[in-house]
């Protein structure tokens, strides 16, 4: 039985993955270049080799941003987090919105 099998480099992958690559070595020859350039100058620290660039860029990536790629922000959204709050929220009449936002200010700004 023969199935169709999805060929890897089908329509974007293939002309993505080396920019990727390239992107990556040379964000990581720029993070040489600034750290050599600024941070030896300022301080006692060492010049970093292109590997030891690589490394940091990647270690920095992993603690701090991740390897997120396109839009940031499809997981938010839902401006009041869950789906359900919203629709309560869009449900309510004049009069119980501004006793939910009276609630909420005395919550927020009349912690002592």
């Amino acid at each position: 039985m023969d199935t169709p099998r999805k060929n890897f480099c089908s329509g974007k992958k293939c002309f993505f993955i080396p920019f990727l690559i390239i992107g990556f070595l040379g964000i990581s020859a720029v993070v040489m270049l600034l750290w050599n350039w600024i941070l030896p100058s300022i301080s006692s620290l060492q010049p970093l080799t292109y590997w030891q660039s690589m490394g940091l860029f990647a270690l920095s990536r992993i603690l701090f941003g991740g390897f997120h790629f396109g839009n940031h922000h499809r997981m938010h959204r839902h401006h009041f987090g869950h789906p359900e709050l919203k629709d309560k929220l869009m449900e309510m009449n004049d009069d119980e919105k501004q006793q939910f936002k009276e609630q909420w200010k005395s919550r927020c700004f009349n912690k002592q």
